[in-house]
């Protein structure tokens, strides 16, 4: 009997990442990686081909009984009611939303209300940072958004 096969993938700033095991042992029967674009910015489409690319690389994934997927954190991915992608996605290391945190923080009690009612402090990095930029600076792209998701959700999606 083959070996049950399972697959893990990582889809990071820098590259996607796909590592297929054998369930029982652990031990690596193959891989596949492809890279991202360099960046802040970035359109999901490079996520997905480059996903497609290591999958590819990594043999498919027709004999894998089941898969996992981890990504980058933060990144914002917008997309309209038609789940067509509004504008690139800023990552998590985009830093342009500064001022949007420290206003966010201010205007919701500070930082003690935020962590007493979130559990966290917006920092730059996080989503509703990145919302709140948005909003300010490009009010029609924001007007068309009806979704909002990671990168590794919209691979998954």
């Amino acid at each position: 009997m083959p070996p049950r096969l399972v697959a893990g993938v990582d889809s990071s700033t820098q590259s996607c990442k796909v590592v297929v095991c054998d369930a029982e042992t652990g031990a690596v029967v193959r891989e596949g990686r492809a890279p991202h674009p360099d960046g802040t910015e970035v359109h999901p489409d490079h996520w997905w081909h480059a996903l497609n690319q290591a999958l590819d690389d990594a043999g498919g994934l027709d004999d894998v009984a089941a898969i996992g997927v981890a990504g980058q954190q933060h990144g914002m991915v917008c997309l309209d009611e038609h789940g067509a992608v509004v504008r690139d996605a800023l990552l998590w290391n985009d830093t342009r939303a500064a001022r949007a945190a420290a206003d966010l923080t201010t205007e919701f009690g500070g930082p003690k209300a935020w962590a007493d009612a979130i559990g966290s402090v917006p920092p730059v990095s996080f989503t509703v940072a990145k919302l709140r930029w948005l909003a300010e600076h490009e009010p029609e792209a924001a007007k068309r958004v009806a979704a909002v998701c990671l990168p590794h959700d919209y691979l998954t999606w």
